[in-house]
């Protein structure tokens, strides 16, 4: 698994670069201006952000995780973009191929938010986002040194593409460095549904029929719940934006996808989707293979 995330923050780089020829880019450089603490990488400038990693101990099923987070800083009014972008975009990437001691690196996602761009509708971030990273080591008891090469975009009037070589040292007994902001982004990270789960995904209904086919999507969610919505990736596939067929009502909401050729909706078949569900009750994620 660490090869294919290996493989694909190679593969992101490579479309980062094509968009930075392009547009404007700029590359930013490590500032000096306060010393880092312990599993901390200084802040580093980039065009209209900043970027750190952070890191501490979490517990899970009661033993002690180690965990790392990118951290991003963005000007007012700059957006950038979650691991389906929308409409346009870049999603982030996230290459660790010169870490050390790591043998598995597990890049989370908080909860987005759609927004309204040039281009149609973005998914994403605005103002910070903190990207929870799971760290297992090959030998827990020694230092894990991450050496992160992130690339992504930030949208305002126009998008520019960044990219930032980052490094910090976790050591075995880390200890709760920035545990209250990484736990506050791993807490906004959608869990896996169950039957009980609220909200959940019902039905997924593909109407073939047309020039424009579709996925129709079911969504339960709490009883009065608030903006709620419904964001779909794939691993190898981009998923068009879902739209909503009508407000909540009686704790179910449609929304439907539209995929703009017979062939792209031809694509999906067979292949695992994530649903992601949210509002401000809660959020969940199911995978499930279209048939």
């Amino acid at each position: 698994m660490f090869d294919q995330m290996m493989r694909y923050g190679s593969m992101r780089r490579a479309s980062l670069a094509v968009l930075g020829a392009a547009l404007l880019c700029c590359a930013g450089t490590v500032g000096a201006g306060h010393a880092a603490s312990p599993g901390q990488s200084p802040w580093s400038k980039q065009t209209n952000s900043e970027v750190r990693l952070v890191s501490s101990t979490l517990q899970e099923d009661g033993a002690p995780v180690r965990y790392a987070g990118v951290q991003l800083r963005m000007e007012g009014g700059w957006k950038t973009y979650w691991r389906n972008p929308g409409d346009s975009g870049v999603p982030p990437s996230f290459d660790w191929s010169g870490s050390k001691n790591v043998k598995n690196i597990d890049v989370l996602y908080p909860v987005p938010h759609r927004f309204a761009d040039a281009n149609g509708t973005a998914i994403g971030y605005d103002d910070q986002v903190v990207f929870p990273v799971k760290v297992t080591p090959e030998q827990p008891d020694k230092p894990v040194q991450l050496a992160l090469t992130f690339d992504y975009g930030i949208c305002k009037d126009l998008c520019i593409p960044n990219s930032v070589n980052l490094d910090a040292v976790l050591p075995a007994d880390l200890g709760k460095g920035d545990a209250r902001l990484i736990g506050q982004a791993r807490a906004s990270v959608p869990g896996p549904a169950d039957d009980e789960t609220l909200p959940r995904l019902g039905t997924v209904t593909a109407n073939q029929e047309g020039p424009e086919p579709s996925l129709e999507v079911e969504a339960l969610f709490a009883p009065g719940a608030t903006n709620t919505d419904l964001f779909v990736t794939s691993e190898e596939l981009l998923v068009p934006v879902p739209k909503a067929l009508g407000p909540l009502k009686d704790g179910r909401q449609r929304f439907s996808i539209v995929f703009p050729t017979v062939e792209e909706a031809d694509a999906i078949k067979g292949k695992p989707l994530n649903f992601t569900l949210v509002s401000d009750q809660g959020s969940s994620e199911t995978v499930r293979i279209q048939p």
